[in-house]
């Protein structure tokens, strides 16, 4: 199979079940969902060189999620059942829970920072809110996927607060006007 089919030349791409232009707000999310993707493999790739396999491996599986996401984007036509489920969402709130019992309740503003692996998430993070927003504009959106992406930032917020205790990296605290000398 060849990597290019010339299909998009023209402005137009292929969704499951109809041709769209490239424009189409619903091509916007589903290369916002992408973008995210593409940050959280380099996130995955940072983790795993910090040494925090077990984090990483439950970022992959996140990963494959986002692929999903993207699939039940492009199933406008509804060709094929959703893949993105309500229980998804759940599995993200019960780590979330999990993981703010260890890192303790947040008591100041962070910024993002502090392990590699934490700046890192916290890209994700702002990319998830990015997807987010441009999935409101989106028409007819699976029910299921609003929930699951802004769970997802959250989750990430989370995890580069978890990331930064495991590597006894503090995090990066807001101060407040702050000026460069």
């Amino acid at each position: 199979m060849k990597i290019y089919t010339k299909g998009g030349d023209k402005g137009e791409t292929s969704v499951l079940g109809a041709r769209v232009k490239k424009t189409d707000v619903r091509i916007d999310a589903i290369g916002a969902i992408d973008e995210l993707n593409s940050s959280l493999g380099m996130s995955i790739s940072i983790a795993r060189t910090e040494g925090l396999d077990q984090l990483a491996a439950e970022l992959v599986v996140l990963s494959h999620q986002l692929f999903d996401l993207g699939a039940d984007l492009a199933n406008i036509n509804n060709t094929i059942p959703l893949k993105i489920v309500p229980a998804y969402t759940e599995a993200i709130e019960h780590r979330i829970d999990v993981y703010t019992e260890l890192v303790g309740p947040l008591t100041r503003f962070i910024l993002p920072g502090g392990s590699h692996t934490a700046g890192a998430l916290h890209r994700c993070r702002t990319d998830t809110r990015r997807a987010e927003r441009i999935l409101s504009s989106v028409p007819n959106v699976p029910q299921a996927i609003g929930p699951y992406i802004n769970r997802l930032s959250d989750y990430f917020f989370t995890v580069a607060r978890l990331a930064n205790k495991e590597l006894d990296v503090d995090d990066v605290f807001y101060e407040g006007r702050k000026t460069v000398e």
